[in-house]
């Protein structure tokens, strides 16, 4: 089903908003887990957009990047720095964590990776970039989300696939497997999930069904923007359903890039994406 020609409202509609009673700490605790000596800005990118959108978002890294977000707290008050040692008690607290977003594909990544995600199997986990390509695919559970492009679908599953018709299919085996959620990137982005998910029937459960998301444009090829789309997925997360988060977080991040590009062509970076993703997020969720 491509979702780019067809009524998007139902999806909109299952977004969970925050209510006029609430109080902080009630619409969303997101814990990033990122970053490396190697690149520094990628999960600062996911900080920005969640910051946005969630009540809280904590951060833990190597020492470096926790130095540097530390610094950039003028920009970042609602988030809190976490140090590695302290990491189990806001993983604990987090509606959601993101993982993976600028870490490199290195033995330490694998062991953080797959030791936090064994350790809490049900807790709501977006899993990207350099966490998704060591990941022990076999961990994967109803509760995880993933954000593959096609080459890490391959890492992931050590096998190649030649075409984006071979990636679908994989990545719908892959569903049935393990229950989980994908956001398969591309040029068109793809959610695959079980059908109950997607469709709200009972009677399709153990089946498994995709979405089409058409959108972009080349200023989205920029460095940065992957890792945005990754924020903003994991935040609509801890509140709303996973394939609610994915379908709305592929569609807000293209039409954002989509109204940046109509007003400076692709001459826009993560930064400029992540700073119109809630104006576009509250018109299409909230506006209608």
């Amino acid at each position: 089903m491509n979702l780019s020609s067809v009524h998007l409202q139902p999806y909109f509609e299952r977004v969970t908003l925050a209510q006029p009673d609430s109080h902080k700490g009630q619409n969303g605790k997101l814990l990033v887990i990122g970053g490396s000596q190697l690149f520094h800005a990628a999960s600062k990118w996911s900080l920005d957009v969640a910051a946005r959108i969630v009540d809280m978002v904590f951060y833990s890294s190597v020492p470096d990047n926790n130095e540097l977000v530390k610094q950039a707290k003028r920009g970042f008050w609602d988030g809190i720095v976490v140090p590695r040692d302290q990491l189990s008690d806001y993983l604990e607290e987090a509606d959601c964590v993101l993982i993976g977003p600028g870490m490199e594909r290195d033995g330490s990544t694998a062991e953080l990776t797959n030791r936090l995600i064994g350790s809490h199997p049900d807790k709501r986990w977006v899993i990207d970039a350099g966490a998704l390509q060591m990941l022990d695919r076999w961990l994967l559970g109803p509760s995880h989300l993933i954000t593959p492009h096609r080459g890490e679908l391959e890492r992931l599953l050590g096998e190649e696939l030649a075409d984006a018709r071979r990636a679908l299919a994989a990545a719908e085996q892959l569903v049935a497997d393990t229950g989980c959620t994908v956001l398969l990137k591309g040029k068109v982005d793809r959610v695959v999930a079980v059908s109950e998910a997607v469709d709200g029937d009972a009677d399709g459960a153990d089946k498994v069904t995709h979405l089409e998301i058409t959108g972009g444009n080349p200023g989205m090829t920029k460095g940065g923007t992957g890792d945005v789309l990754a924020g903003l997925v994991a935040s609509l997360y801890c509140r709303s359903q996973a394939v609610v988060a994915a379908v709305v977080g592929s569609y807000v991040n293209k039409r954002a890039g989509d109204e940046l590009y109509q007003n400076v062509g692709q001459f826009f970076s993560a930064n400029d994406l992540a700073a119109k993703v809630p104006e576009v997020l509250w018109e299409v969720v909230v506006r209608g």
